[in-house]
């Protein structure tokens, strides 16, 4: 490398010196080189402070041009040249000059920084796992040996240490996310596992797919909420052992299903009365009067055949209506 640098410095100086910052972040991925080691080396390269800005972790990290780590809360001016650790990501690395004075070194520079940022962060700040499916497949198997869960884990990038949620969606891809709070859930319907070491990730993965089956739409024929953390059900769970999707359905569930084939506002009516403090509530999160909402509720304790305002009425609705979305298909 060194030969090949020197040869192309004589043609190209600018192209020696990509070859020979190349080869530098090459021996620091190889030493396993901490964050601020490889900011101050993107520092010294390009004889400019660095900094490393990155907020799915929370690392802040400048070096000055001499080395020396010299944080601050002021944010990176969107001049300065910069990239992004992730494709279509937001700018964490920068270089601290104006971007009409950078060079291809220092394009070379940010990327094979940011290329070992990442596997630093990869590695020990328990980011995003890599979306392979057969391997988040293994980590979630209780039937699967423990070495080879720990290896699919270590090839996902998963921190061993670091707690992580399993993660349930409709499409039925199973998917991991670190448990850190700056962690972006995805778009769409979510059954939430608990947070648990990452041996414990089929217990979180078993939780995740019963909360999955108490979503819904969020929707007016099929109210509820779209994302539901197994945290969060306690005892509620137990429901999914005794209604199998597509079994014969409960008889509550009938009832219900019944009545809101006769008008299109009951499911959402009875969702927003048995998931709200007062009728007043109620009232307000379908956007209906207060006596709209009485006259509503009249017909439909009449068509359900039993009390939704009562206590244990409305106890019996909460039931009835967790029940539908677990005997779904």
């Amino acid at each position: 490398m060194k030969e090949l640098a020197g040869r192309l410095t004589a043609l190209d100086p600018d192209a020696g010196a990509a070859v020979q910052v190349i080869a530098y972040f090459d021996r620091l991925a190889e030493s396993r080189a901490g964050l601020e080691a490889l900011v101050r080396g993107a520092a010294v390269l390009a004889g400019v402070p660095a900094r490393l800005v990155e907020t799915g972790t929370r690392v802040h990290v400048r070096v000055e041009a001499d080395g020396r780590r010299r944080d601050t809360d002021l944010p990176p001016d969107p001049g300065w040249p910069s990239t992004a650790l992730t494709p279509g990501g937001t700018p964490a690395l920068w270089l601290e000059r104006p971007e009409a004075a950078a060079s291809v070194v220092d394009a070379v520079i940010l990327e094979r920084a940011a290329r070992a940022v990442r596997q630093v962060l990869d590695r020990t700040r328990g980011r995003a796992p890599l979306d392979d499916p057969a391997l988040v497949e293994t980590v979630l198997d209780a039937t699967a040996p423990q070495a080879a869960r720990l290896h699919a884990a270590r090839r996902l990038g998963l921190d061993l240490t670091a707690e992580c949620r399993a993660l349930a969606t409709p499409d039925g891809r199973p998917r991991i996310l670190p448990a850190h709070p700056d962690a972006a859930l995805p778009a769409g319907r979510l059954g939430v596992g608990p947070a648990v070491p990452v041996l414990d990730l089929p217990r979180s993965w078993a939780a995740a797919r019963i909360a999955l089956r108490l979503t819904a739409e969020g929707t007016a024929q099929d109210p509820g909420s779209r994302v539901v953390h197994a945290d969060g059900l306690g005892d509620i769970a137990l429901l999914a052992g005794l209604v199998a999707p597509g079994a014969e359905v409960p008889p509550d569930v009938r009832v219900l299903e019944s009545a809101a084939a006769h008008a299109p506002w009951v499911l959402a009516t009875l969702h927003a009365v048995a998931s709200t403090t007062s009728l007043r509530a109620a009232a307000a999160e379908i956007n209906v009067h207060h006596s709209t909402l009485q006259d509503r509720l009249t017909h439909a304790e009449t068509l359900l055949g039993w009390p939704v305002r009562t206590p244990g009425g409305r106890f019996r609705l909460q039931l009835a209506l967790r029940m539908r979305l677990l005997a779904r298909p």
